[in-house]
């Protein structure tokens, strides 16, 4: 069974101090921290220690990754992360085709390489925006992917769904490159509309019986459970933990 994680971004809005107890009574024992959560290093080592939660991934802005990837480094050894994902781009600075694309790949690849030399695992965390048709077949997550065999992705599979593409081909397709898996589950249509369309694991539409074989088959070793915006982030917790437990 792969570790399980919580990436902390969908219990934003509320007390840190308070998710970290109601996780770990949860079952709970690693989390998944962002970038809003590391100005509050070192007392986040501390908040964690006395919740006895693990931290072993990383979500970290790529823009702040190449203004100081030595402070990026310090932060993970100090939370004794083991990778870093950049997480995303804003709609204006994102490429528009192939060859810039190729170019963002490039300089993911570069970017990394600090991190890497440290004995980090650095990748990519997608959304549904790198899974657009270029015109000729490909994707964005495609060129990313063929960039490096060290440049890792974590494979959020809601927003694979949402792009419309089966997440049991991504899996395949991706293969060896998919470091870690976000578990994050939509809604039915017209469903949990308060909560963005986003489900608690398990009582969305993924198949999570044959998402879960193919994570296998690939050898993903971590899945980190998501929602992004949860009306009742305990309800979340428990029901997904519980499908995440059953597969």
């Amino acid at each position: 069974m792969p570790a399980i994680s919580y990436q902390l971004y969908g219990s934003r809005n509320w007390p840190l101090s308070d998710t970290l107890t109601m996780l770990r009574n949860t079952g709970y024992t690693e989390v998944e921290g962002y970038g809003a959560l590391f100005a509050q290093a070192p007392s986040l080592t501390d908040d964690l220690a006395s919740a006895g939660l693990a931290m072993p991934t990383l979500h970290y802005g790529l823009a702040e990754i190449e203004a100081d990837p030595d402070a990026v480094i310090a932060l993970a050894r100090a939370l004794g992360a083991q990778a870093v994902f950049a997480p995303y781009l804003d709609a204006p600075d994102r490429p528009t085709d192939h060859a810039g694309w190729q170019d963002f790949a490039d300089r993911l690849v570069t970017a990394g390489k600090p991190l890497q030399d440290a004995g980090l695992v650095f990748g990519w965390h997608n959304h549904d925006f790198e899974l657009v048709d270029l015109g000729d077949g490909t994707t964005p997550l495609d060129i990313i992917a063929k960039a490096s065999p060290d440049l890792k992705l974590e494979l959020d599979l809601g927003w694979v769904a949402r792009a419309g593409m089966d997440p049991v081909q991504a899996i395949q397709t991706y293969g060896s490159q998919i470091h870690t898996a976000h578990i994050k589950d939509l809604a039915e249509q017209g469903a949990c509309l308060d909560e963005d369309g986003w489900a608690d694991v398990g009582h969305g539409v993924m198949d999570w019986a044959a998402i879960h074989a193919a994570l296998k088959a690939a050898g993903v070793q971590r899945y980190v459970i998501e929602h992004d915006n949860p009306n009742d982030h305990q309800r979340f917790a428990v029901r997904s933990l519980a499908t995440a437990l059953s597969f």
